[in-house]
């Protein structure tokens, strides 16, 4: 049987672990269909694309544009194992999620410009809206013209290759989701996120420099009233479009 590879990179173990559940909960996967691969930790990993079905990629507090005598070994070896893993999705069109720095590694992936100098986001329930051709596609099509999404970054794609498709964008960040090719997708905003796991990626990162520390419980007040239940949807999607046809 054929799994879900899920990478990560969060170096905090329990931002990684409730992560990879809020992951589970929302594709619907139970554990043994689902390969979880913790890309922080700067071990080796070999990538045989024969053994998945598909591959989604989580956040973390990496930023593909730091510069490159401020990143860890731990990050340069991620980057280093994501870019030869999403060189062959690409050249594969292989089916492929990447949430948040996501956005980030398939930006630079595909030839496209990522870095802090325009629209990163405070941490935030804001309102994604949906374009003509995120509204057409097959991914994002039953998602509501307007939802709203968990958003929290310091970096952004400022420029993709004409040949990409912008599905999603917020009045703050005009790339929230992306396509290339017809099964390569990245949302800049958090899908996974409801408001149990917000809490707790506020109080692991509250130093991390996203936010003063004592706003986290303004920031958690906030959304309280804000209906995420539509933000998943994409997780499920994904699974539905490729999990029968992948896994033979």
């Amino acid at each position: 049987m054929k799994k879900l590879l899920l990478l990560q990179y969060r170096p905090e173990d329990r931002a990684s672990d409730n992560e990879y559940e809020a992951f589970l909960k929302w594709t619907g996967l139970e554990e043994e269909e689902v390969e979880r691969v913790r890309l922080d930790r700067g071990e080796n990993f070999d990538f045989d694309i024969n053994r998945y079905w598909g591959v989604i990629s989580g956040g973390g507090p990496y930023n593909v544009s730091d510069e490159e005598n401020k990143k860890t070994g731990e990050q340069k070896k991620a980057e280093e194992i994501s870019m030869k893993i999403l060189n062959e999705i690409m050249e594969k069109d292989f089916p492929y999620f990447g949430a948040c720095y996501g956005v980030g590694l398939l930006t630079k992936a595909c030839g496209g410009v990522v870095s802090k100098e325009k629209y990163s986001e405070d941490v935030s329930a804001t309102k994604i809206f949906l374009s003509d051709d995120g509204f057409a596609d097959s991914l994002s099509s039953n998602l509501p013209k307007e939802f709203y999404a968990v958003v929290g970054h310091k970096e952004a794609c400022q420029s993709l290759p004409a040949e990409a498709k912008i599905l999603a964008y917020s009045e703050n960040c005009p790339v929230e989701l992306f396509k290339i090719k017809n099964n390569i997708y990245a949302s800049q905003y958090h899908p996974e996120l409801d408001m149990e796991g917000i809490r707790v990626r506020v109080e692991v990162y509250k130093n991390a420099g996203y936010f003063p520390p004592e706003e986290g419980e303004n920031i958690l007040r906030s959304m309280q009233d804000k209906d995420l239940s539509h933000a998943p949807l994409i997780l499920k999607n994904f699974v539905k479009l490729y999990k029968e046809n992948k896994e033979g």
